[in-house]
């Protein structure tokens, strides 16, 4: 049976402050995510989904093997898509045409992403992902669920989850969702959609 690991971060802990401060990144990544790749390790014990990659155990299982594999994927996806804060950050390439392409315009597409985000119900992430022919679209998605459910390619993700904000911003989702735009490193978006 392959063991998944915790992933590690790009970054030091505190490189994404005052945007995320360590103390946040600590529980999210050390803890959050660390309980899930031992829950899912657990899982998988004896269990025909044993030496699958990640992505297909998260199209091919249900229930506590799904969340747990789901949350892994998303936030692998999620702290690996970040980099130091930068004033005016910008996506470049492909995935900068794309976006002005599908929405009009950088800025309303950061509008739409932070509306989907502010208004999901509950827990859950919204994406930013590419459909077969590559055109762009904004996904709501609940709990641990990924847009490859959907048949789509995941490029950007925010997560909703009270754990990923309270500590810097509590009840305050809106103004996290605004604030993460200074850490999206585009490099790895426009990576994830030139696949």
């Amino acid at each position: 049976m392959k063991k998944f690991e915790l992933m590690a971060l790009p970054y030091s802990e505190n490189a994404l402050e005052p945007v995320i401060s360590k103390e946040t990144i600590g529980f999210h990544h050390g803890k959050h995510l660390l309980t899930y790749v031992n829950n899912l390790n657990g899982l998988l014990e004896g269990s025909p989904l044993a030496d699958l990659s990640l992505e297909e155990i998260v199209l091919k299982s249900e229930g506590g093997m799904l969340n747990n594999a789901g949350q892994i994927l998303n936030h692998e996806m999620y702290f690996a898509q970040f980099a130091a804060p930068q004033e005016n950050n910008a996506p470049v390439g492909k995935v900068a045409e794309a976006i002005v392409r599908d929405f009009g315009s950088f800025e309303a597409f950061k509008d739409e992403f932070q509306k989907k985000g502010a208004t999901l119900f509950g827990s859950g992430w919204v994406w930013l992902s590419a459909d077969k022919d590559g055109k762009l679209v904004i996904t709501q998605e609940t709990n641990a669920a990924n847009p490859i459910q959907r048949g789509l390619k995941p490029l950007l993700t925010f997560d909703v989850w009270e754990h990923a904000y309270y500590l810097d911003y509590q009840n305050r989702r809106p103004d996290h969702l605004a604030a993460l735009w200074q850490i999206v490193n585009w490099e790895v978006i426009e990576k994830r959609y030139s696949l």
